[in-house]
C-alpha cells in the first residue's frame, strides 16, 4: 500500500476566485477537488443536470470502477490524486486498476464526500440553458439562477448513455464559444448483425482474432473475447473495434462493414484441416455449438470447415447506438485546446474529459483520461492564480 500523497497547497496566501464547473462526473469532480486542494479559498460551484453526482462512475467496470490503467499516459496523475484522498487501489490483469473494495460506489462516495468536506457546492437537477463570457467573466444561466465566475470548466461528458448524464449538451456550449466539434459516433459499443448464426450461437463466448473490414479494406484487428448475442456480437475485442463502424455511412449504403473472424488463430488452415480429417470434427478445439455451425456451412468437408474457421465473415449493419456505448467518438477538436485543456479561443475556459475528441480502448484508459484531464486543468488554474498573485505582490 502506498503512502497517502500530499498535494501542494497555498493555504497561507488567501488566493480567492470563482470557478464554474458544468458536469459532476469524473472530470468535473476531480477538477473541483484538485483546485480546492491547491487553492482552499477558491469558490467552486459544480452544476449537474441529474439529481445526483457520479452516476456514470457507478456504472463503470461492471460496478467495480476500472478507474485507471498502469499503462495509461497519465496514470501517475490519477493514482497520486486518489492516493491523496486515501483510496487504496489494486492492480489486476493487463494493468487494470480498481478500488481495493471492488465497488464503484467507493470511488463515487469518496469524491462526493471530499467535495462536501472542502466546501465545493454541487447544484443538482440544474439545467444550463445559456452560457456567455462578458467583461472577462463567465456566466451560466440556469433554472436554479445565474452563476458567475472567472473560470469555466466544461466537463459534461459526451453522448453515451444519456440516462447517466451524457446527453450531448456540452457540445452546444462548446460551439457557443466558437469551438469545432468533430463528427460524433458511438464507441466501445456492441455491433449488430442480420446474420442468422448470431442468434443460433447466442451466449457463446470464445477467444479469437477479429478484423473490421470496410468496403473490402481491413482497418484494424483485435485478439480477445467474442460474445455472440441475439442482435450480433459483443466482448472487449468487438467494442475496441466498434469506433470504426459508422452507423450513418452504413445506413446510407456508402460503407459495407464485415467482421472477419479467425476462431483458431494459433493453428494454420492446413493444421485445422488435418485435425478435422483425423477426428471427424473440430470439437476438440472449439465449442460444440460453433462446431455444429461450421459443419453445416462446410457440408462436412474438412478443408472447407478449416477455411470457415480461419475466415468466418459476418455482415455488420451498425452499432447498438449511444444508449449502449461506453464513450463517444469525436468531440471538441484537440487543436483548439492547449496542453492543459484550456481553450485556445477563450482564455480561462477549459474543456475536459469525454467532451474532447480523445478516445481510448477498454481497460480503464477512458476513465483515467476523464480524471487526469480534470486534474491537469485544475493544476493550470492553480498555476495561473499563483502567478497572478505573485505578479500583483511584485507590483506592490
Amino acid at each position: 500500500m502506498r503512502k497517502r500523497t500530499k498535494q501542494k497547497s497555498y493555504h497561507s496566501r488567501g488566493i480567492s476566485m470563482r470557478v464554474i464547473i458544468i458536469g459532476a462526473g469524473a472530470s468535473g469532480l476531480a477538477c473541483g477537488i484538485r483546485i480546492k486542494q491547491g487553492l482552499p479559498d477558491a469558490q467552486i460551484t459544480v452544476l449537474e443536470h441529474l439529481d445526483a453526482p457520479c452516476k456514470k462512475i457507478l456504472a463503470t467496470g461492471n460496478g467495480r470502477c476500472n478507474l485507471t490503467n498502469t499503462n495509461a499516459p497519465h496514470y501517475k496523475i490519477t493514482r497520486d490524486f486518489f492516493e491523496s484522498l486515501g483510496l487504496v487501489m489494486r492492480e489486476e490483469t493487463e494493468g487494470r486498476v480498481y478500488p481495493y473494495s471492488n465497488q464503484a460506489s467507493t470511488v463515487a462516495d469518496l469524491l462526493s464526500d471530499e467535495c462536501e468536506r472542502l466546501g465545493i457546492e454541487i447544484v443538482t437537477s440544474c439545467d444550463v440553458y445559456r452560457t456567455e463570457k462578458y467583461a472577462n467573466k463567465y456566466n451560466a444561466y440556469t433554472d436554479k439562477g445565474i452563476f458567475m465566475a472567472e473560470y469555466m470548466v466544461l466537463a459534461t461528458g459526451g453522448m453515451s448513455q444519456k440516462g447517466l448524464g451524457s446527453d450531448g449538451s456540452g457540445y452546444k456550449i462548446a460551439k457557443k464559444f466558437s469551438h469545432t466539434v468533430t463528427p460524433l459516433h458511438p464507441a466501445l459499443v456492441q455491433l449488430k448483425s442480420p446474420g442468422k448464426y448470431c442468434h443460433i450461437l447466442k451466449g457463446l463466448r470464445t477467444k479469437c482474432n477479429i478484423k473490421i473490414e470496410i468496403n473490402g479494406e481491413i482497418l484494424r484487428e483485435e485478439y480477445g473475447e467474442l460474445l455472440f448475442t441475439d442482435y450480433g456480437i459483443s466482448g472487449i475485442a468487438v467494442m475496441n473495434l466498434s469506433e470504426y463502424v459508422n452507423d450513418d455511412l452504413i445506413k446510407s449504403g456508402e460503407e459495407k462493414c464485415t467482421a472477419v473472424i479467425d476462431f483458431i488463430p494459433d493453428m494454420s488452415k492446413i493444421e485445422i484441416a488435418e485435425h478435422y480429417s483425423k477426428y471427424g470434427s473440430l470439437k476438440g478445439i472449439l465449442p460444440g455449438k460453433l462446431c455444429a455451425v461450421l459443419n453445416k456451412q462446410s457440408g462436412g468437408n474438412g478443408e472447407k470447415a478449416a477455411a470457415y474457421a480461419k475466415n468466418w465473415r459476418l455482415i455488420i449493419n451498425g452499432t447498438k447506438g449511444f444508449d449502449f456505448a461506453q464513450i463517444t467518438k469525436g468531440g471538441v477538436r484537440l487543436t483548439e485546446l492547449n496542453g492543459d485543456f484550456e481553450s485556445a479561443l477563450n482564455e480561462n475556459l477549459y474543456i475536459v474529459g469525454e467532451l474532447t475528441d480523445n478516445q481510448f480502448f477498454c481497460g480503464g484508459y477512458n476513465l483515467d483520461f476523464a480524471f487526469s484531464s480534470g486534474i491537469i486543468a485544475a493544476n493550470s488554474i492553480i498555476s495561473k492564480e499563483e502567478n497572478r498573485y505573485n505578479d500583483k505582490n511584485k507590483r506592490n
